[in-house]
């Protein structure tokens, strides 16, 4: 969440982080409930040190054989006045948290003004886009006259927005995620995790999935979730701990399902690989000291493209507005590689940084080494990449005019050698 005592000390500033979101002047609020709770915490601890005299009072004068009837009423006043008070606190604590965990990160000052994605900034372009000499086909229709891509059989067993993926083509979703696995663990020194699928609620909290997006994910009858992205395994990791700082950076990737259920996403590519219940994803994961967070966006985004240039997918990096930004995220950058078939830029990975915002929420801190104090970890994901929109990629742009798919050069190993995909 927030640190209230910098949402007293600093108001204006809290809101200008805000503002970019289209939330004004909500510190109002805030201090204005904190005060109310404050001043009734002082109160409540008043009374009870008045309890407490009061027993002693009690006690000394009856034993003395004095009259301590005026005692006893102002006992009886404050066993009444006492629970009204914690009740009071309590509800004002929850009115609190309320608002404190609905409220998103606040984001940095390079970030742009703007409402949507309309209004994002491009910061780099690399590549260049394919000039066929015939129509270029949408990924869907290409896998499917492979007879290697089956959305009906999906649909007969799991409804809309389900795939099948089937000969290379499910090999070339293995091939992918070994491959960006390979690089981001022996070159860029992740550390690889297998983690669970299935999280408490108070794991999807702690990366601010919870309570904003409950309908996005997909529970079950146990009380899990399985996960939108391993983004919540992954920093889960460092959950209620206290790190010594010579542990950081801890860097994590993981190669996972990822499970959306799409929620207001009607009549939106409806057809395709795009925008599915469930896909595979090789996620990046920081754990770092807040000086560091700066420098550690820019490596991850560093990363992330490189996955794409290896690949030879032609993209452009885009910084987010304030209205496009994520909750949990300070500054965001996408990927967009260009989709022939569709004839633009389509999202493929995003690197944020999120500051202390997901570490407050998770209780996840560490030791200065020099001072001994506690401060919270900044956090920092990113996808490294989004195979199946990676597979998208690979069928529009490497297409020939027979339908074929030509094999990425950086794959063909992986792919033991097959170079191209046909009938």
């Amino acid at each position: 969440m927030h640190d209230i005592k910098f949402i007293r000390e600093n108001p204006e500033l809290f809101d200008k982080g805000l503002l970019k979101r289209g939330l004004e002047n909500i510190s109002n609020d805030i201090i204005t409930l904190d005060e109310k709770l404050r001043k009734e915490q002082t109160h409540l601890q008043e009374k009870q040190t008045r309890r407490n005299e009061l027993a002693k009072e009690i006690g000394k004068g009856k034993a003395a054989g004095s009259d301590v009837s005026h005692l006893l009423k102002q006992a009886d006043e404050l066993k009444v006045q006492v629970p009204q008070l914690e009740e009071s606190i309590k509800e004002l604590e929850s009115r609190l948290e309320e608002i404190m965990i609905n409220i998103p990160n606040t984001l940095l000052d390079e970030v742009p003004e703007g409402k949507d994605e309309a209004d994002n900034q491009e910061i780099k372009k690399w590549g260049e886009t394919k000039q066929f000499d015939f129509t270029p086909k949408h990924h869907y229709e290409l896998g499917e006259d492979l007879k290697q891509m089956d959305f009906e059989a999906a649909a007969k067993m799991s409804g809309s927005r389900f795939v099948i993926l089937k000969k290379d083509l499910a090999k070339l979703e293995r091939a992918l995620a070994n491959f960006m696995l390979d690089i981001h663990t022996s070159e860029f020194g992740y550390t690889e995790v297998s983690p669970p699928l299935l999280v408490k609620n108070e794991a999807m909290f702690g990366v601010g999935q919870l309570p904003k997006f409950d309908q996005d994910s997909f529970l079950t009858r146990e009380g899990l979730r399985l996960i939108p992205t391993s983004e919540v395994s992954l920093t889960n990791l460092v959950r209620e701990m206290i790190l010594e700082e010579e542990e950081l950076p801890l860097r994590y990737t993981a190669y996972t399902p990822s499970f959306r259920s799409e929620a207001g996403s009607a009549g939106k590519d409806t057809r395709g690989m795009i925008r599915v219940h469930q896909f595979s994803k090789v996620e990046l994961v920081s754990i770092v000291r807040s000086r560091d967070s700066k420098a550690e966006h820019e490596r991850m985004t560093a990363c992330a493209e490189e996955i794409l240039k290896r690949l030879e997918l032609p993209y452009r990096i885009m910084l987010l507005c304030g209205g496009d930004t994520g909750f949990s995220s300070q500054k965001t950058y996408d990927f967009e590689v260009w989709l022939p078939g569709q004839n633009k830029y389509r999202e493929i990975s995003s690197c944020s940084t999120c500051g202390d915002f997901q570490a407050r929420r998770m209780r996840a801190r560490y030791k200065e080494l020099d001072s001994r104090k506690n401060y919270f970890v900044h956090t920092l994901n990113g996808s490294g990449l989004a195979v199946g929109r990676t597979i998208v990629a690979i069928l529009e742009n490497y297409q020939n005019s027979d339908g074929s798919i030509n094999i990425p050069h950086a794959l063909q190993k992986y792919m033991n050698g097959t170079k191209i995909i046909g009938r």
